[in-house]
């Protein structure tokens, strides 16, 4: 049985210049038989908009640890759907996979944890005619790797939080909160 019982990270990787293809995931990873574990079970339903999947590489490769994905905007149509479950789900499936590679997921016990992923795909992106796929696929990728790798070893840390409060404020507060 794995010690992994709830952790969580984030990630922001900023897209390319004249790209809408930021991507911020959110992860939770935890125990299979612990709140992690019983949140998964909870979304193995659909819930209008939010559409909801296990993590495939491709057809017949789902990833482990078992990883559900799910929106954190409005999936408004089926371009934003494709989108959302081909490449997107494709770098985020070969992010776990590299990080089974490079030892921040631990092979031991993998089938004893299970992650949630909330996914950010910018609802301009099914739009887009200069959309360039590359870039969504690497900035899912990066950033699913990093939120991944922030969760397993507890980052940032406390001791980081407390030394940058008055250095880093959220990008909205500019100009609305002097430090």
């Amino acid at each position: 049985m794995s010690d992994i019982w709830f952790k969580g990270g984030e990630a922001t990787v900023f897209a390319a210049e004249g790209q809408a293809t930021d991507a911020m995931p959110e992860v939770l990873i935890g125990s299979v038989k612990g709140p992690v574990g019983q949140a998964f079970a909870s979304m193995m339903g659909q819930s209008a908009g939010h559409t909801r999947m296990f993590v495939v590489r491709d057809c017949n490769q789902l990833v482990r640890p078992l990883t559900m994905m799910t929106s954190k905007v409005t999936i408004p149509d089926g371009e934003y759907a494709n989108l959302f479950g081909g490449v997107v789900q494709g770098a985020i499936g070969d992010a776990i996979v590299d990080c089974l590679i490079d030892g921040t997921l631990p092979e031991a016990n993998i089938d004893d944890i299970c992650m949630i992923i909330m996914v950010w795909l910018d609802p301009r992106c099914p739009e887009d005619p200069n959309l360039d796929l590359k870039d969504l696929y690497r900035t899912n990728h990066e950033a699913t790797k990093l939120a991944i790798r922030r969760a397993m070893t507890g980052k940032p840390s406390v001791e980081e939080l407390i030394a940058n409060r008055k250095s880093v404020k959220h990008y909205a507060l500019d100009g609305v909160i002097d430090y």
